[in-house]
Formats: C-alpha cells, structure tokens, sequence
C-alpha cells in the first residue's frame, strides 16, 4: 500500500468518524428534542380538551356520557376512547392502548406511549378525568394522535446526516488528497535524487523547501551527497592514477624484460654445460624472467579493459580449429577434447584463444585429471565446458573466482600464477557480449562456462 493511499485513508477515517460522532449527535439530540415537543404539545391539546369537559354532569357514567367525552376530545386528526364504570366509547381501537399504559393511568398520571398503528407511528395519550372536587370520576380518557409528520422530520434529519457526512467525506478526501500532494512531493523528489544517486549521478540534490523535518531530510540528504560526491571523486582520482601507474611501469619494464629474455634464452641453451648449482640457476632465472614477462602482459591487457582501449578483431572462425591450435601451441596434450567441426562463428580469435589457455591451464594447475573440454551449440549461443576432476571449487572461493589477484590458496607461490588469468578471461567473455560462469559438477570437480553470441560481441 502505498504512502499516498494510506494518508488518504487516514484522512477518510478519520473524517468518518468525526462526522459520524457530531452529525450521530446532533441527529439524536434534534430527535429527541422534537420527539418530546410533539409529546409535550399533544399531552398540553389532550389535557386543555379534557380541562373544557369540567365540571362533569353529575348522572351516572354510561354508553351516552362516555360517547359525548370520547368526541369532545379526540380532535380532527385523531381519535378517543372512553372508560368508566364497566363502559367503553369512542372510534379509537382498545387494542391499541398497552396493559403498561392502562396501569400507569389507573394511578391518576398522565401517560403517553408511541404505538405502531395502520402502518405508521401514533402517539397514545392517556389520563384520567377528576370531578369538580378533585377526587377520580370513574373515566378514563385515552387519545390517538398520529406521529407521522414528526417521523417523516426526524427521517428527514438523518438523510441530511447522510448527505452532509458523504459531503464532508469528500472535501475531507480532497484536502486530504492535497495534503498528501504536499507532504508526498518532497519525499518524491527525495526518491528520485537517490534513484539518480545509485545510477551513478553523484551531483543529484534535493531542494530544500522550509525548515520542517522533511527540510531537515533533505538538508541532510543534500551533504551526504556532497560529502559522498568529494570521497568518490578522490577514489576514482586515486585508482586513475593507480591504473596510469600499472600501465606506465609495464610498459617501462617491457624493453628491459624483452633484452632479460632474451639473455636467458641464451642462457637456458647452455643449462646443459654449466655446472650444477649455476645450472639450477640459470633455469630460476629463466622460469622467472618468463612469469614476470606473462605478468606484465597481463597487467598491460587489464588497463587496456579499465581504459576502455581493449577492441575485439572480429573474424569468421573455425571455432573447432581455433581450440585445437590453442591446446596444441601451449602443450596441452593431457586434455579430452570433443570438439565437432563444421562451427563457425564471428569471434575474435586472439581473444578466445586467450579464454581457452586461461581455463585449461588453471585446471590442470589446481584441478585433477582428467580435464575435459566440449564444444557445443545452444540456440543462436557456442558454449564450451571445461571441467576437471579435482575437489572442485570451496563455496567461498566461488564468488571470487573471477576476482584480479585472487588465489583460493594464499600459500601458493607467485610462480603458480598472478591471480589474473581468469578476471582476463571474464573480461574477454565480457567484450564478446557473452557470459563465464563457474560452478562445480554434481560428481565433483570444477566446471566453467563460456557462453559467446555466435554473430559476434556487442
């Protein structure tokens, strides 16, 4: 449920529930009040009809004395009955007076009850007549008097209940709606400065409108971009300047590397003549001089991916004869290859060749043999599996696996490698379009994915 939906059900109910508590109180005060009105005044006709009756005839109550007092106070509207001495006159039903109001009159009180009566409400008003000397008379008098009119008002009254709470339910909805607008609008705002500011656009700010909370908000939101603004920019300026420094030292120790190579190519010819010690020697230097020569060059392909340089030569390859050359020129003879031919697809050969070595060589390095390789096709995708029988990959190396500079095992040597061949390979899948997945097999071992579109990289 959204904030905005929540404000306005909040304004809504609490708009019902104070127009129903002052509209429900106001209708039942003016009900009550103009119920008891209605009563008072027909209480007040009934008692001044009865009063125009004294002093009562002296003769004994009959048919004919009960007919004349049920006439003379019934009115035009309603109608009387009479009681007295065993008698009963008048157009009135007896059924509608109740055993509770007889009892209440036979005491000499005045009573009144409302009674449902020819499908409305009637008002039953009920007393008894006095002689001249105070002292009962023997009569009763009961009046029915219709109560429609007062009905139909009080009716009246809760339709305007009604009509006048749906109205302020909707003006209520509607300011609701305009202050959920207001107070929604800098929250908005807010959410799409910090939208921008995960998209990477670090000079996204907020105005600050008032000095209310959400101004509070948006202040603070305002100088954590800043601040945060300042401390990204020197982080990039610090890892451009690293980067410039990589790229600028592997491309100085390229001319002494190529002339230390080239001394020890000498010397690696002549291992066999030297002594035994300055042989064991001659062979380091040349095992190192070649690590820190394929180090440098990985070091000069990682800034050429950081600087955006690295480009794909794209061609129409045999995909089959590309592996079989990279497996063959590297010396990788202890490989089970099912490689089918007749797959072409537009691919970087250098690049793929690169991806190869760097996947078979790291399972033959720290997996176990045997290492196997297949080359496949999957919709408009080549895919090529290369999977080892080794313990496989921990499940906290597999996240990092990709990762520059990255070893499972901190203890091995630098001579088993810079921790950069496989981040180069991620990164070549990348520039293909494609993907490079690491996982490891159900029957152990680790296997990688490479995924290439087969009409070339994006």
């Amino acid at each position: 449920m959204t904030l905005r939906l929540r404000l306005l059900l909040a304004f809504a109910l609490l708009t019902i529930v104070t127009a129903a508590a002052v509209a429900g109180a106001g209708y039942v005060r003016a009900r009550d009040a103009i119920v008891q009105r209605a009563q008072d005044n027909a209480v007040i006709e009934t008692t001044n009809r009865v009063e125009q009756l004294y002093p009562l005839p002296t003769r004994a109550v009959d048919t004919s004395v009960l007919e004349r007092v049920a006439a003379r106070v019934s009115g035009r509207e309603g109608s009387a009955l009479a009681y007295g001495n065993g008698f009963a006159a008048g157009g009135m039903p007896p059924s509608v007076i109740t055993a509770e109001l007889r009892a209440l009159v036979s005491t000499g009180r005045v009573g009144w009850q409302r009674v449902s009566y020819s499908d409305g409400v009637w008002l039953v008003v009920g007393m008894q007549l006095r002689t001249s000397s105070g002292g009962p008379s023997g009569i009763e008098v009961y009046v029915l008097r219709p109560f429609t009119s007062e009905i139909a008002f009080v009716e009246e009254l809760a339709r305007n209940a009604w009509l006048i709470g749906g109205a302020v339910l909707v003006l209520a909805l509607g300011l609701g709606f305009l202050a959920a607008r207001g107070v929604l609008r800098p929250v908005r705002e807010l959410q799409l400065a910090a939208w921008q500011l995960g998209q990477g656009d670090l000079s996204a700010r907020v105005p600050v409108r008032g000095r209310d909370e959400l101004a509070s908000v948006a202040s603070t939101f305002n100088s954590t971009a800043s601040s945060l603004e300042h401390h990204v920019g020197e982080l990039r300026r610090m890892e451009a300047d690293a980067r410039r420094f990589v790229a600028d030292v592997s491309h100085e120790l390229r001319t002494p590397l190529a002339a230390m190579t080239a001394v020890t190519d000498v010397l690696d010819a002549e291992t066999a003549s030297l002594p035994g010690v300055a042989g064991q020697a001659a062979r380091l230097v040349n095992r190192e001089t070649l690590n820190l020569t394929r180090l440098v060059n990985d070091l000069i392909e990682v800034t050429r991916f950081d600087s955006g340089t690295a480009a794909l030569a794209l061609d129409d390859v045999d995909v089959a004869e590309v592996v079989r050359t990279c497996l063959r020129m590297r010396g990788f003879s202890d490989v089970s290859a099912s490689l089918p031919d007749g797959v072409r697809a537009r691919l970087d050969p250098r690049r793929v060749d690169v991806i190869v070595a760097n996947l078979v060589g790291n399972a033959l390095r720290h997996g176990a043999p045997p290492v196997s390789l297949v080359l496949s096709v999957t919709g408009s995708s080549l895919v090529i599996e290369v999977a080892d029988s080794g313990p496989g990959l921990p499940s906290e190396v597999l996240p990092h696996v990709f990762a520059r500079f990255y070893k499972a095992d901190s203890s091995r040597g630098r001579s088993e490698g810079s921790g950069l061949g496989l981040a180069i390979a991620w990164e070549n899948a990348r520039l293909h379009g494609g993907t490079l997945v690491a996982a490891n097999r159900p029957g152990g071992g680790a296997l990688f994915t490479l995924r290439l579109p087969l009409g070339g990289g994006v």
